[in-house]
């Protein structure tokens, strides 16, 4: 008998009828709470764990220390929605709904899970404090309706650039902050997202295992609609960069950053006040690569380290992001893995760790021996495209990596145990290996018709 994936609605029903998914009798040991922090244009060469050297962050290197570094993980693509939206649904650009920035801003499909339906269908709480980028109202994908039982933060992606606004979301209520009125600039959304976060642990016990999602807009440039203010970057202040003979924009660059790093140092502190510590995974990641928006130059911090490329780049730079995980007593300390992931795995990774099945039609697979150091997923390949101003794709299968990327839309080949920088293309030099990963480029995808393969599309400032 053939067997049928499992749609949205028979998914649903599948977990209701089971009530062995959703309890602790499926197995001995407790579900583990899941924590999901992303950072917001983040390069990978800009932690102090991948080799940064001006900018601070301890409590992320210590993550980093006690958990385990990723060298080779990636985000969903190089910009923020269709990254956004292959983490919640598991899918990669080439099936995804949401394939690139646009406006008006795209929505998930009501046929599609999303990571946080699956979890509170298995009993999970549920809380997204941050930046959702994937439709509201209008696009019927407000994060109430999928999957998340609190939500405080910015729908509109473009308004997300604003870290003083005058107004935000609190669940489907706008609330002002007065504060901001007149330009006044004193809330910080960063920092009510790092203390929501906070009063959400706080409120938790261990008898319900939760899911927190924490995308903060750090390190984002201030380009709302294009317009940028004199430094470029929203801080409060410049912190302790403000004597640093830098350029103002750098100085701010530098202080949200250590800034965020505090929030999660004091988030991982109250899981730990709380006793929730040793069965809490937490990730940290960003959401693409670095930016050359509002006056920041990524080579002041070196933000992409020894890769090539930028945001709105599929070449390394754009796509591989600073990655943690941490879970005391089930994650070794100090480990790092050099095991090609994406931002697609984590929907069936979180549905293997709270015991519930994971929608069929996805692209993503449970990375959970890799967590836990029992073993390596199969996996054939990893595959991103990208709609702005041309039709960009690359593909990743072992070691080799196949890119055609705009301008020049010239398809070039990669080793990347041997070139990690992308300096040298080798295309001519293995023809049977471009023509397999051309395949690729063709099977891995189905035709989008809001994100064409013909997609001339203008560059979004998002």
């Amino acid at each position: 008998m053939a067997h049928r994936p499992l749609s949205r609605r028979r998914f649903l029903a599948a977990s209701a009828a089971s009530p062995l998914l959703a309890s602790s009798a499926f197995g001995q040991a407790p579900r583990p709470n899941i924590v999901f922090i992303m950072a917001d244009d983040l390069g990978y060469g800009t932690l102090g764990c991948f080799g940064q050297r001006r900018i601070k962050t301890p409590n992320l290197d210590r993550m980093a220390a006690e958990g385990m570094r990723f060298t080779d993980a990636y985000a969903g693509t190089t910009v923020c929605a269709p990254s956004r939206c292959a983490l919640m649904t598991g899918k990669h650009t080439g099936h995804a709904t949401v394939r690139g920035n646009a406006w008006p801003e795209r929505g998930l499909k009501k046929s599609e899970l999303t990571v946080a339906e699956v979890l509170k269908r298995a009993g999970y709480r549920t809380a997204l404090f941050g930046k959702w980028g994937l439709g509201g109202f209008d696009a019927e994908s407000h994060p109430n309706d999928r999957g998340f039982d609190q939500f405080f933060g910015y729908l509109n992606q473009v308004f997300a650039h604003n870290s003083f606004p005058e107004h935000i979301w609190d669940n489907k209520v706008e609330t002002f902050l007065k504060e901001n009125w007149f330009n006044r600039r004193k809330v910080f959304t960063n920092d009510l997202f790092g203390q929501k976060a906070i009063e959400f642990v706080a409120q938790q016990s261990r008898d319900q295992p939760f899911f927190l999602y924490v995308p903060f807009t750090t390190p984002h440039a201030n380009n709302e609609r294009g317009q940028i203010d004199e430094n470029g970057i929203d801080s409060p202040d410049f912190g302790e960069y403000a004597n640093e003979d830098w350029p103002d924009a750098e100085k701010a660059f530098a202080a949200i950053i250590s800034r965020m790093d505090a929030d999660i140092g004091r988030l991982l502190s109250k899981l730990k006040e709380r006793g929730l510590d040793q069965n809490t995974l937490v990730f940290f990641t960003s959401d693409n690569g670095p930016h050359k928006e509002g006056h920041h130059n990524p080579e002041f911090f070196d933000d992409n380290g020894p890769l090539r490329g930028l945001k709105r780049d599929l070449y390394e730079g754009g796509i591989r992001v600073p990655t943690i995980a941490r879970w005391p007593g089930k994650i070794s300390a100090g480990v790092v893995s050099d095991f090609p992931w994406a931002f697609w795995d984590l929907l069936p990774t979180a549905a293997e760790l709270a015991r519930t099945p994971a929608p069929k039609e996805i692209d993503g697979v449970s990375i959970t021996p890799v967590l836990l150091g029992t073993g390596t997923p199969a996996r054939d390949h990893l595959y991103w495209e990208f709609h702005e101003r041309g039709f960009h794709q690359a593909v990743r299968r072992g070691d080799w990596k196949l890119v055609r990327q705009g301008p020049a839309f010239k398809t070039e080949l990669f080793h990347l145990k041997d070139d990690i920088g992308e300096t040298k293309d080798v295309a001519a030099a293995h023809p049977d290996i471009v023509a397999k990963l051309e395949a690729l480029f063709r099977t891995s995808r189905v035709e989008n018709p809001d994100f064409p393969s013909k997609s001339q599309s203008p560059a979004v400032p998002f």
